[in-house]
């Protein structure tokens, strides 16, 4: 654990400033040539590869690790996850040149990896900025409010607490648990997000992560990779990277994915070694 925990939370909240800020969004701007700004991960059941959810659009990683957009939809997707096979859901801002569209994308879908997508709910009031699927149970981070909104069909939503969360993880085996991450250490649900309390004393943490098996996995502001046997109640630190992350996703199976403001990082123990899965191209 990481001894000087004023830092880390003067950290979080830098963190927690750029990530919900209330101010009005302006649309995004055109794609680079690479991959930017990586704000979800997610690994598309149809062909096992990984996807990134970007401030460009939406990226595919396959085996050759060599990232290409999925089509020419370059909107800033500041919240994405992976539903099912080539399903996808997303929020954010729209491309620079759309100008028919509103500032905040509200709740976005895509049925064919990622290639088209079709507003669904929420269109110019909401821009989720963490998005959790669960068993039907979509729970979303809406960075206009700093509300966390959770839906059974897509459609209609239910405004649960307010907190200034910077990210959210549903446990796997319990919808109505839920954690949230905040300056102030991990909260925990068990209502289904309509009160929060303090799951335990572990550090502050930027984003968790609770793959369907296998342990709890966090990462704080300055790239310190912990894990949690016993959902957010005790942390053990694993990895140090020294970098600022920018997603995390835990696979199942030892398998997670830190994104950082320079590289992908894949691990396959859990978050004890990483390994450089693609190294971001530098301004």
């Amino acid at each position: 654990m990481r001894s000087n925990i004023v830092a880390l939370v003067g950290a979080a909240a830098l963190v927690i400033s750029a990530c919900s800020t209330t101010t009005t969004p302006q649309p995004g701007p055109q794609a680079p040539d690479g991959m930017a700004h990586i704000h979800g991960l997610g690994i598309n059941p149809a062909d096992g590869a990984l996807y990134a959810g970007t401030h460009y659009g939406v990226y595919r990683i396959a085996a050759d690790r060599k990232p290409a957009r999925v089509s020419d939809v370059v909107q800033d997707f500041m919240g994405f996850t992976v539903v099912g096979p080539d399903h996808f859901l997303g929020s954010g801002h729209p491309a620079e040149h759309a100008a028919d569209q509103p500032p905040n994308l509200g709740l976005i879908e895509s049925t064919d990896g990622g290639r088209s997508w079709t507003p669904v709910s929420l269109s110019g009031n909401a821009d989720f900025h963490a998005l959790e699927y669960r068993d039907g149970l979509v729970i979303g981070l809406d960075s206009t409010t700093r509300t966390v909104m959770v839906s059974t069909d897509q459609h209609t939503w239910q405004p649960r607490a307010t907190l200034p969360a910077i990210d959210i993880a549903v446990s796997p085996d319990n919808p109505n648990e839920v954690l949230a991450t905040t300056a102030q250490g991990v909260m925990r649900s068990t209502d289904q997000a309509a009160t929060f309390t303090p799951a335990g004393t572990g550090p502050a943490l930027a984003f968790v992560a609770w793959p369907d098996d296998g342990p709890l996995i966090g990462v704080d502001p300055a790239g310190a990779v912990y894990v949690s046997p016993d959902a957010a109640r005790t942390w053990q630190q694993r990895r140090e990277l020294h970098q600022q992350p920018q997603a995390l996703l835990a696979a199942g199976d030892g398998v997670v994915y830190l994104a950082t403001d320079t590289a992908i990082h894949r691990s396959t123990d859990n978050g004890t070694t990483f390994e450089t899965y693609y190294a971001l191209e530098q301004p």
